[in-house]
């Protein structure tokens, strides 16, 4: 049906002299995509020993004053050369990739080495422009889209960033929406000025960048919030360099971001603009409910500085029917989310109580849309009758993210009573590696009975989670004694649940985070202060020092 569509308006444009008499649809590559991936790996299996050849054969030439330039240059084009061609192999053109690849990295690396770095990524961008313009195979362009988008951000934030520090997060934020505002600047040009067919060639590859460009700029907003909730924690640490990766990501820069007040005024603008963008080309979405739910959206992006801009993306590509980007825009807005848990300087009764409640007026709002409007119904045919404003599918979408919003949240509350209403216990610390105790804003934690009762790993294998027996003292201090085996308890004596870490089992867990700036606090720690449920469940609630001293 949509090839039937595109052949009638070729005819039509045609006819009307906006397209030549010999205008005819592209051709089409309907070959099976297995077929494309084993070809594509014999082709890049090949690449690599032909380009080590030639670099053997070129020598130190090829890394050296001019040599560079010269021999990236001539890759580059003879793999652009490759790439223009109409009737192209699969396996040349698989071939070619690498040989673009290495032409480009050659000739980066020689700008690089030449001219200051913001210099040096701003032409690098420009080459990357050149080559879109030059190819024409759509995924092609998306990747190197993806690699612009990169050059840019480099070309306006520092080069010399560090990433896991503070002091130059607030440039990372602007270049991330210097690339925002370039994308939908692009995305206003090409709808407005290039939509005359003369530009329809630029049109396209433009259309083809922005998507690699989008995505790595919603990666990189994802990014500068921090680790989203719970993936950290699945990722594991303490050796793991996934896990390390995720702690550097996760709290490091989320207590800074409380200072921020430039940045949330600017994130609610943002979500405030996208908002009026929908407005403004859906005429239907202009009534009380979506403007409520638009407040709701708007409110949370005044306490997260790097969700407003990818409501305005998620606004822009819904509106342009652009429904994978649009997805990863979603994706990227429930990330940031997530990585509000991480905000320490929140209490977390505050933020599930600020999540609850949005997720509860949203849907209250989509019960109240469902009763009383038609505004998202479809365009109903000639003696349609009764359409229901919402369908079993979005009814199920929003009956899905409610559950989402209580399940999270319900885990929330269950930790908050946990604390308020679990038996107080002190175990006390082991010492650790001493390279490994204090991480900027986390303290790696070993508790002592790890050394003295041995937890066997046949329930790790089988996915049970054991529990240890400890008895308490006076003062509440534990003593863990053994490996419950289901006998009967003393009176002085409780079970305690154990948690999988890195192999091995450990009491919760084996790291304590808190704001930056404060290690000399919580380097004095002797014990960790715990709540133990009638279960068994535990959680880490505090360190005390020497003599149960309230640190």
């Amino acid at each position: 049906m949509s090839a039937d569509r595109l052949d009638h308006v070729l005819r039509a444009a045609s006819a009307a002299g906006v397209l030549p008499a010999e205008a005819h649809r592209p051709e089409q590559d309907h070959r099976p995509w297995p077929v494309v991936l084993l070809t594509a790996l014999g082709a890049w299996l090949a690449a690599v020993p032909l380009l080590i050849f030639v670099g053997l054969m070129v020598g130190e030439a090829a890394l050296r004053g001019t040599g560079t330039y010269v021999v990236g240059a001539v890759v580059l084009a003879g793999a652009v050369a490759l790439l223009r061609g109409r009737t192209l192999p699969l396996f040349v053109e698989q071939l070619a990739v690498p040989a673009l690849m290495v032409g480009g990295a050659l000739l980066g690396y020689a700008l690089f080495r030449d001219l200051p770095n913001r210099g040096a990524a701003a032409v690098s961008a420009g080459l990357v422009g050149a080559v879109v313009w030059a190819v024409s195979k759509p995924w092609l362009r998306a990747l190197l889209g993806a690699g612009a988008a990169g050059l840019v951000g480099l070309a306006v934030a520092p080069i010399s960033l560090n990433v896991f520090g503070r002091s130059e997060w607030p440039s990372v934020w602007l270049a991330l929406h210097v690339l925002v505002a370039v994308a939908l600047a692009g995305a206003w040009i090409q709808r407005t000025v290039l939509n005359d067919g003369r530009g329809a060639r630029l049109a396209a590859a433009w259309e083809s960048l922005s998507v690699g460009w989008l995505l790595v700029t919603l990666a990189g907003l994802a990014f500068w919030a921090g680790m989203t909730f719970l993936v950290g924690a699945s990722l594991g640490g303490g050796g793991h360099v996934a896990g390390e990766i995720a702690r550097e990501l996760g709290p490091k820069h989320s207590a800074m971001l409380e200072s921020l007040q430039t940045l949330r005024l600017a994130s609610v603008a943002l979500a405030l603009a996208g908002a009026a963008w929908l407005a403004h080309v859906w005429p239907r979405v202009r009534n009380t409910w979506c403007a409520a739910v638009a407040l709701v959206l708007v409110g949370l992006a005044g306490f997260m500085p790097s969700l407003g801009s990818v409501w305005l993306v998620l606004a822009y590509c819904v509106s342009a029917g652009r429904w994978r980007v649009a997805s990863a825009a979603g994706v990227a807005a429930a990330w940031i989310m997530g990585a509000f848990y991480y905000q320490l300087a929140w209490p977390l009764a505050d933020k599930a109580l600020l999540l609850a409640g949005a997720g509860a007026v949203l849907g209250a709002l989509a019960w109240w849309a469902a009763r009383t409007t038609q505004a998202f119904q479809a365009p109903q045919t000639i003696g349609a009758v009764g359409t229901p404003a919402f369908s079993k599918s979005q009814a199920g979408l929003a009956f899905a993210a409610l559950l989402v919003l209580l399940v999270a949240n319900g885990a929330i509350w269950q930790k908050e009573n946990l604390i308020s209403r679990g038996q107080p216990l002190f175990v006390p610390l082991a010492p650790v590696d001493p390279r490994s105790l204090m991480q900027g804003d986390y303290m790696a934690l070993r508790f002592a009975f790890s050394d003295t009762v041995g937890v066997p790993n046949t329930a790790l294998a089988a996915g049970q989670r054991p529990h240890v027996v400890a008895t308490r003292d006076a003062r509440g201090i534990a003593t863990v004694v053994r490996v419950d085996q289901g006998t009967p308890l003393a009176a002085d004596e409780l079970r305690i649940e154990l948690a999988p870490k890195n192999g091995d089992w450990v009491l919760v867990t084996d790291a304590w985070f808190f704001k930056e700036g404060e290690a000399d606090r919580w380097a004095q720690a002797k014990y960790g202060e715990f709540r133990v449920g009638k279960d068994g469940r535990a959680l880490l609630v505090g360190l005390r020092g020497a003599d149960l001293k309230v640190l």
